[in-house]
């Protein structure tokens, strides 16, 4: 059995648990509690079955696997998960990458934009995102015009043509969501929904504000994270 080893820790729990309590029977809630209460503490070995890891350095895989390091590492994984199921969605049309389609999707939810309003929408940098709005220009899918209001600024709309592919290509992106969101039971779907939310709030002011620039703002906004948890 693949999980022996799980189930000999939960045993040890157990009985740790009735210790606690001076040999009275413990409840499941009593459980919940007492191995939530554990999870919270520093263990010695608390490596996952992470197939990627080897086992070379072990002062190496304990700073991976610290709590907030190992929350971050599995958010790079799933963004190269969703990509390469965004890619796949876009397939035979002439959108090359998922900012393509995001930078789209934004369009299609207002009259017009400016481009710098489009590309700070789509959390991208000046470069990258005028990149992605001269395909979207080029392939038709994207008008620009002069800002009367400022001539240095162009504004860009969603045209006829590129409302019709997004809403072909919704039905494919729908499935992508599907499959992101893997077997989680609706219960789950909420309480990711609710902390992935709660996140984005906090990157989102971060980013607005444009508070970290530099190592040294990592440095100073990682301290003030970590005082309040």
């Amino acid at each position: 059995m693949k999980s022996y080893q799980l189930i000999h820790q939960l045993i040890d729990l157990v009985a740790e648990l009735e210790k606690e309590n001076q040999g009275r029977e413990a409840s499941l809630q009593d459980f919940t509690g007492f191995l939530l209460n554990k999870v919270g503490e520093p263990a010695d070995n608390n490596h996952s079955t992470e197939v990627r890891f080897g086992d070379n350095d072990s002062t190496a895989l304990n700073i991976a696997y610290q709590l907030d390091n190992n929350i971050g590492r599995l958010f790079v994984f799933m963004s190269r998960y969703a990509k390469s199921y965004i890619k796949k969605a876009l397939e035979g049309t002439p959108l090359q990458t998922a900012e393509d389609f995001t930078a789209l999707a934004i369009l299609l939810t207002h009259q017009f934009l400016s481009k710098s309003e489009l590309i700070s929408h789509n959390l991208q940098e000046k470069a990258s995102g005028t990149e992605v709005i001269r395909r979207l220009v080029a392939s038709g899918l994207v008008k620009q015009w002069d800002d009367e209001k400022d001539k240095r600024s162009k504004l860009i709309a969603i045209t006829e043509k590129g409302r019709s592919l997004l809403f072909e290509i919704f039905e494919h992106t729908s499935y992508v969501g599907t499959i992101i969101t893997g077997k989680l039971t609706l219960a789950e779907k909420l309480t990711l929904q609710y902390l992935l939310q709660k996140l984005e709030n906090f990157h989102l002011e971060h980013y607005q504000r444009k508070t970290i620039i530099n190592k040294e703002d990592l440095k100073k906004v990682a301290a003030e994270v970590g005082a309040i948890s």
